[in-house]
């Protein structure tokens, strides 16, 4: 097996995603970039990360499915390296109102949103556990701490997996294993946002949004944190957000 260090993140997305890859690949740790599907985006990443003078892999994984994810580790872990980080960063941002929602969609936001992360920290801690050390990092949002119109699906997911997070960081702390949760409170600068909010971000100004990079610089810190100040969670928002 080699002897990279591995930062996995599950979720790999031309935001955050990305940029989360992109950060710890320049910190010498070899990038796994996890989505749904393969993509010509990932794989752009990765020639990316390559060009800059980092490693990264991209894979495709139903993040869903226990034993897909079961097997990703077992992959990683024989053929890559070690894994020292795991983010949980897939999106299920949907707004659907209540009286729409069809049961199907709220499982499907819960298995997405909230399953998965159990799925993906539960691998992680088992291969973290015996040596001692090790980062796993959930991605949170508004909806983790408070539900809005529409997103009753979304927010239940989340509001779980903070509470997994927390119990997670309380259990594999004393082994070692720093769990932490960055709530995203705020639109994150991307297609989608600069699509819905148009010219009001040049009007407000660019740093009005939440830039990809500053999140994960913030990801980045949490994971270099010492063991005598780890912070569990951390809630991230423009200088102008209300809240």
């Amino acid at each position: 097996m080699s002897e990279d260090r591995v930062a996995l993140v599950v979720g790999a997305g031309p935001g955050l995603g990305a940029a989360l890859c992109r950060r710890f690949a320049r910190e010498g740790y070899t990038a796994v970039g996890i989505r749904r599907r393969h993509s010509d985006e990932l794989d752009e990443l990765c020639q990316e990360i390559a060009a800059a003078g980092g490693k990264a892999v991209g894979l495709a994984l139903d993040a869903r499915k226990e034993e897909e994810v079961v097997g990703l580790f077992d992959r990683v872990e024989k053929e890559i390296g070690e894994v020292e980080v795991a983010v949980f960063n897939p999106g299920a941002n949907i707004n659907i109102p209540i009286r729409e929602m069809e049961s199907r969609k709220f499982f499907k936001v819960w298995e997405m949103a909230c399953f998965a992360g159990f799925l993906m920290g539960r691998e992680a801690a088992r291969r973290m556990a015996p040596r001692q050390r090790g980062t796993i990092l959930f991605t949170g949002a508004t909806a983790s701490v408070r539900g809005g119109p529409g997103f009753a699906a979304f927010a239940s997911a989340k509001h779980g997996l903070r509470a997994l997070a927390q119990s997670m960081a309380r259990e594999l702390g004393p082994e070692g294993i720093h769990v932490a949760h960055v709530i995203i409170d705020g639109g994150i600068d991307g297609a989608f946002i600069r699509g819905l909010l148009g010219d009001r971000i040049e009007e407000r100004g660019p740093d009005s949004i939440l830039a990809p990079d500053d999140i994960a610089e913030t990801f980045w810190s949490i994971h270099a944190q010492p063991r005598s100040a780890w912070t569990f969670e951390a809630d991230l928002r423009p200088w102008l957000e209300t809240w």
